[in-house]
């Protein structure tokens, strides 16, 4: 039997039904693929549940001494933990409650026997160092080449020839 890995993440101040919608995007994945998914994605829950992914992870590479290339996420579960209770006061004296919703995410990996090989890898753009911006001037020769260069693109005519000279912003 092949070994398992879990990481939970408790008490995530976003309401399960919104972290389930990301936590359905990544699963059955490999964890390349769900990383570059959940990098990409434009939700609110998908950096806490990637920084468990990365939990995982390392769990995986350091506790367990697992292959990280053949890792991949066997399930993701989102349940509902306690919620806070609040009030809200409205008009004429009276009030209205507030449901204050937090989720529990349990994610477990595991290492999977045919190893595919990734789609794609991820590679983090690296910290830049400033430094001086070094102009490069062109040569008469080179604007030369330029400018002989046919055009990829068909003119265009009329309306399209119009539309498409504009600045674009």
């Amino acid at each position: 039997m092949t070994q398992q890995v879990i990481a939970k993440l408790k008490y995530l101040h976003i309401a399960p039904r919104k972290v389930r919608l990301v936590a359905g995007a990544i699963s059955g994945l490999s964890i390349n693929e769900a990383e570059a998914q959940l990098l990409f994605r434009a939700k609110r829950s998908s950096g806490p549940i990637l920084k468990l992914l990365k939990s995982a992870i390392a769990n995986a590479k350091n506790n367990y001494k697992l292959n990280t290339d053949k890792l991949f996420i066997k399930s993701i579960s989102v349940d509902q933990c306690p919620m806070l209770k609040r009030f809200l006061p409205r008009a004429m004296g009276r009030a209205t409650n507030l449901q204050k919703k937090m989720s529990h995410v349990t994610i477990v990996l595991e290492e999977r026997a045919d190893a595919k090989m990734p789609r794609f890898n991820i590679v983090l753009p690296e910290k830049n160092k400033k430094t001086k911006k070094q102009k490069i001037s062109k040569s008469k020769t080179d604007k030369k080449e330029t400018e002989q260069r046919p055009s990829l693109r068909p003119e265009k005519v009329g309306f399209f020839k119009k539309m498409f000279r504009r600045k674009s912003v």
